[in-house]
C-alpha cells in the first residue's frame, strides 16, 4: 500500500510504498478514503512528542470500508463504511485514562496510508448523511470537543458559553454541539473573517483575543460573563478567562498551545467559586454518545480543505501556520 511515512524529526511526510497490514485476532482491516490532520501530528513531525519512534505513519482520524476482518471479530462488519475511534484502551475509570491509553497515530501505525488495522471495538457505522471527507474530520476534535463541553463542564441548554481560539476543528465542533443545544455561544480569535464564519455557524459574537481588555469587552457585548469557557491556548491569557468567567462558572481546557500559565491568582478562583477543569480525548461511552449526538442533530464538521495523500506535507504545513478553519482532510480514495 501506499503510506505517508515520517523517517525522523523535522523530515517531511514521504509516500512510500510499504506492506498493507492483515487484520490480527479481533481486529479488522480499514480501507481508508479520507483522513483528517490534527496538530498533534505536527507536534510529533517536531519532534515535541512522548514516545516517539520512526518510521511512523501519522493520522488519528480516518473513515473507509472494512475490507478484511480478523479471527474472532464481528464478520457482519465487513464491507461497512465506519469511522474509527482514534482513543484505544483508556481503561475502566471514566474519570481519568489509563497509563495504557494510545491515540492512534503513535506509537500505532496511523490513517495517512491507504489501509490501516484498528481493534473492531474501535469503528464504527459511518453516519449516512456525511462524506467520508466529512466523516473523518470528526473522531479526535469530536470526542475532545463532547466531554470537555458535556461531560467535564457539563453545559446546559440555555447557558453562556465562551470558546476560545475559533477555527481550530476542536472548537468548531464544540460551537457546533454547544449551538445544538441552545446555549449562546461566544468566541474569540485574532482574525476578523474566523469571527464572521462563526457567527454563520450560530456563535452570537466574538472578540479579538489580541486586543487589550477584550474580555471585559465581550462581557459588555455578551450581556454578563460566561457559565462556561472552553479553552485550548492557556499560557499568559489565561487570567483573562478567569475574569470573564461567571461567579460558579466551569472552565475546561483540552489544550495548551501558548504553554504554561505564568499566573494564577487564587483569589480569582476561590471568591467566584470557579472549577477549571482538565479534559483530554474521551472514553469509548463519549465517543458513541459523541457520534449520536451528530447522528441526532445531522451537524457536518467543518472542513476547511481537501488535499490528496500525495499532498500531505503541504497539509502539513497549512496545519502548522494555523490559517484553517475546520479540518484539513487528505483524500486517500475517490
Amino acid at each position: 500500500m501506499q503510506a505517508l511515512q515520517l523517517n525522523g524529526i523535522h523530515e517531511p511526510l514521504r509516500l512510500q510504498e510499504i506492506p498493507t497490514p492483515t487484520p490480527g485476532p479481533g481486529q479488522v482491516l480499514v480501507q481508508l478514503h479520507a483522513a483528517a490532520l490534527n496538530h498533534r501530528d505536527v507536534w510529533i513531525q517536531k519532534g515535541q512528542y512522548a514516545g516517539l519512534q520512526f518510521p511512523c505513519i501519522l493520522g488519528s482520524d480516518g473513515a473507509g470500508i472494512v475490507t478484511a476482518i480478523g479471527e474472532g471479530a464481528d464478520a457482519a462488519l465487513l464491507g461497512q463504511p465506519v469511522l474509527i475511534n482514534p482513543g484505544h484502551n483508556w481503561g475502566d475509570n471514566p474519570n481519568a485514562q489509563a497509563r495504557s491509553f494510545t491515540i492512534l497515530g503513535l506509537p500505532h501505525q496511523g490513517t495517512f496510508a491507504e489501509y490501516v488495522s484498528v481493534e473492531a471495538r474501535y469503528v464504527h457505522a459511518l453516519p449516512a448523511y456525511l462524506s467520508f471527507e466529512q466523516a473523518a474530520a470528526l473522531p479526535l476534535g469530536g470526542v475532545t470537543a463532547y466531554r470537555a463541553a458535556f461531560t467535564r463542564a457539563r453545559l446546559q441548554p440555555g447557558e453562556r458559553v465562551l470558546i476560545t481560539g475559533i477555527g481550530g476543528g476542536v472548537a468548531l465542533l464544540a460551537l457546533q454541539m454547544a449551538v445544538a443545544i441552545g446555549a449562546e455561544v461566544w468566541v474569540t480569535s485574532g482574525s476578523a473573517d474566523k469571527l464572521a464564519r462563526a457567527r454563520e455557524l450560530g456563535a452570537k459574537g466574538g472578540a479579538d483575543y489580541k486586543a487589550e481588555k477584550w474580555a471585559p469587552e465581550l462581557i459588555k457585548q455578551a450581556g454578563g460573563p460566561f457559565d462556561v469557557i472552553i479553552d485550548s491556548a492557556a499560557g499568559a491569557g489565561f487570567e483573562a478567562l478567569l475574569d470573564a468567567a461567571a461567579p460558579g462558572g466551569r472552565i475546561v481546557f483540552y489544550g495548551g498551545t501558548l504553554g504554561a500559565i505564568p499566573q494564577l491568582p487564587p483569589a480569582k478562583v476561590f471568591w467566584k467559586q470557579l472549577s477549571i477543569l482538565g479534559s483530554t480525548m474521551g472514553t469509548e461511552q463519549d465517543f458513541a454518545a459523541m457520534v449520536s449526538f451528530f447522528e441526532q442533530h445531522q451537524l457536518v464538521p467543518a472542513v476547511d480543505q481537501v488535499f490528496p495523500l500525495a499532498e500531505g506535507e503541504a497539509a502539513m504545513r497549512r496545519m502548522e501556520q494555523g490559517q484553517q478553519f475546520g479540518k484539513i482532510v487528505l483524500q486517500i480514495r475517490s
